[in-house]
């Protein structure tokens, strides 16, 4: 499975071998020995999640504090989604910055972000249907959101889609404003993490 390294430490596209005749395909969608080399470790795995989107629904951007974190691989097997990754480690090289690929059920790709990236994604087809595992549970007490249409992230978003939002992520901060309220993680704070996870 071919894993490509993306201009922000920490993310990864995977590119599948689809196996395909007239009975249907099969494909090997995550695969932790060609994850592990690249990270240093194993993607621990706590949780597997599901989400159903209509077309235009955005969601994120998310991430959880660090330490503990939460990593996440991602992939969509229903329809397109262009998923992104924000570099939110304050201190580091790409802070502020984005990665945004299109996932789809033609490809099947496969993203992996770091802990302490950022995590958003809008479907681009009706019923997008995303599953993703994640490294650490879900706790509430430990996420956060950033607005995912500000202007400072320079997020891609299709001009030709009206986004659809919660209501928890139309009244989530600015990078900005959740720099100045301490509330990003710190790079140098990320890479200690990941140390230790090997």
């Amino acid at each position: 499975m071919p894993v490509e390294p993306l201009a922000i430490d920490g993310t990864y596209l995977f590119t599948p071998k689809i196996h395909g005749d007239d009975r249907g395909q099969f494909l090997e969608w995550f695969r932790a020995d060609a994850l592990a080399p690249k990270l240093g470790h194993r993607l621990g795995l706590a949780q597997a999640n599901c989400s159903i989107s209509s077309r235009g629904v955005l969601r994120g951007v998310h991430w959880a504090d660090v330490p503990v974190g939460q990593a996440k691989y991602v992939t969509c097997v229903r329809g397109a989604i262009l998923d992104v990754a924000v570099d939110l480690r304050v201190g580091s090289p790409t802070f502020g910055r984005c990665e945004a690929v299109r996932l789809d059920e033609e490809r099947r790709q496969g993203f992996y972000l770091a802990e302490g990236i950022g995590h958003a994604f809008m479907a681009l087809t009706d019923h997008a249907t995303v599953i993703y595992l994640a490294s650490e549970p879900y706790n509430p007490t430990h996420e956060n959101t950033l607005h995912p249409l500000d202007p400072a992230l320079a997020i891609p978003w299709p001009d030709d889609i009206e986004p659809q939002l919660s209501p928890r992520d139309a009244e989530a901060p600015t990078l900005a404003e959740a720099e100045a309220a301490g509330r990003l993680p710190d790079y140098e704070t990320c890479l200690k993490y990941y140390a230790e996870l090997s």
